[in-house]
C-alpha cells in the first residue's frame, strides 16, 4: 500500500524474497508506472479492496495519518499487516488495531526498521556485556535537509526511529517525556525538535534531537558510560560503531557531585571499531514479518510495540503544550479539550484524500 520512499523499497526488497508476489497499490497512476516499469512481475491496483481477497498480508508504507484506517481495513480482512513506523497517529488508533488483530488472530508488525539493524544489535550486546560501565545517558541526532511532511510533525515523522532505539538498547520503554520544538518554515508543524527522555529502570537518560532543516543529513546514536564510550553513525560506510576507552574519573570524594571542587583525570585509551557483518535491515525486517505471516509467530516489533512509541510520541506533543514532564503512563488515549490548554495541537492531521 503506497509507492512513495518507503514503500518502493518494501516492493525491491520483497520482489527478491523467493515464494513471494508483490502488488502495488496506489492512487497515483504516475507511480504505478514507474512501479510496473521498475518491478514488471508486480501486479498493480488502484484500491486496496481489488485485491484483499487475493492477498496473504499487507504493507501499508502511506502517509501516517492514513495507517490507521488502512491498517485496520487490512486487519478487520483478516491479513496479516505490516505498518510503517509510526503504527499510528493516536494512542486510540494504535490500541484499537492492536485489539483488533488480537481477535481476529492476525499478525499485526510495525516497521521499526533499526531494530533490524546488524550495528543495533552490535551495539546492545556492548551494552549488555558490561563494557562501557553503567550508563550515564544516551544522546540521538537524525538531522536532514527535509523531507518536510504535510500530516505530521518533525517528531512523529524521525523520532520514531531513536525511540525504538533507544527501547531496545535499554529493554524499557521511556516513563516521561520534556519536549522543545518550534516550527520555522512551514507554520503548522514544528521541524526542529529536542526530546528528553527519563528511563526510570535503567536510571539514565536519553535525549533527541531531530530536524528537517540542516545541512548535514547526521543519524548518530551515542551512549556514554562510566567506563567507555561507544558511538553508532549510520552514515558511515565504515566503522558504523567505535567503542572509546575514553572517561573522567574523580577522586577523593564521598559525594560525586562535589567533582567540581576536586581533583579530576581524564582517561584516554583506545578507539576500537567492532567488524559488523552488514545486511539490508529493511531486508531483515520484512522477511522476519513474512515468516512471521507463515507461522503466526510474534514479531519482534509487535504491534504492542508499535503502541508503546505511539504513548511515547503522544507525551511529547503534551509536553510541547503544557512545556513540563509528562509521564507517558498518564497520557489519556482519547484526548479532549480539557486535556491540554491548547487543544488544537492535538487536532488529526489533515491527510486529504489519502494517498495509498
Amino acid at each position: 500500500m503506497g509507492y512513495g520512499y518507503w514503500g518502493s523499497k518494501h516492493v525491491r526488497v520483497l520482489s527478491t524474497v523467493p515464494g513471494v508476489k508483490v502488488v502495488v497499490v496506489d492512487r497515483d497512476l504516475g507511480r504505478l508506472a514507474e512501479a510496473h516499469r521498475n518491478f514488471p512481475a508486480a501486479g498493480t491496483a488502484v484500491e486496496l479492496d481489488e485485491v484483499l481477497a487475493d492477498v496473504h498480508a499487507v504493507v501499508v508504507a502511506t502517509p501516517p495519518c492514513s495507517h490507521a484506517q488502512i491498517a485496520l481495513r487490512s486487519v478487520l480482512s483478516g491479513k496479516h499487516t505490516l505498518v510503517e513506523k509510526p503504527l499510528a497517529t493516536s494512542i486510540e488508533d494504535a490500541r484499537r488495531l492492536v485489539d483488533v488483530a488480537d481477535e481476529r488472530g492476525v499478525v499485526l508488525m510495525t516497521g521499526h526498521t533499526f531494530e533490524y539493524n546488524a550495528a543495533v544489535w552490535k551495539l546492545k550486546e556492548i551494552i549488555d556485556s558490561g563494557e562501557l560501565g553503567r550508563v550515564l545517558y544516551i544522546d540521538t541526532a537524525r538531522l536532514n535537509l527535509g523531507l518536510y511532511q504535510r500530516d505530521v510533525n518533525v517528531i512523529w515523522d524521525l523520532a520514531p526511529h531513536d525511540l525504538s532505539i533507544i527501547s531496545f538498547l535499554m529493554d524499557e520503554t521511556p516513563a516521561s517525556v520534556t519536549t522543545w520544538a518550534h516550527h520555522h518554515v512551514d507554520g503548522r508543524h514544528a521541524d526542529v525538535a529536542h526530546v528528553r527522555l527519563e528511563l526510570e529502570k535503567s536510571g539514565t537518560y536519553a535525549f533527541v534531537h531531530v530536524s528537517w532543516l540542516n545541512p548535514q543529513k547526521v543519524r548518530r546514536v551515542t551512549v556514554v558510560g562510566d567506563q567507555k564510550m561507544a558511538v553508532y553513525d549510520d552514515t558511515s560506510d565504515e566503522d558504523r560503531i567505535r567503542v572509546y576507552d575514553i572517561g573522567v574519573d574523580s577522586h577523593g570524594l564521598d559525594d560525586p557531585a562535589d567533582a567540581y571542587a576536586m581533583p579530576i583525570t581524564y582517561r584516554s585509551g583506545d578507539i576500537v571499531s567492532p567488524h559488523v557483518a552488514f545486511r539490508e535491515p529493511l531486508l531483515v525486517q520484512d522477511t522476519h514479518f513474512i515468516d512471521c505471516a507463515r507461522t503466526g509467530r510474534v514479531p519482534n516489533t509487535s504491534g504492542r510495540r508499535g503502541l508503546e512509541i505511539v504513548r511515547v510520541l503522544s507525551a511529547s506533543d503534551l509536553a510541547q503544550v503544557t512545556g513540563r514532564p509528562v509521564r507517558v503512563l498518564d497520557v489519556p488515549a482519547q484526548r479532549s479539550a480539557d486535556d491540554v490548554e491548547a487543544p488544537q495541537l492535538f487536532a488529526e492531521p489533515a491527510c486529504g484524500e489519502i494517498v495509498q
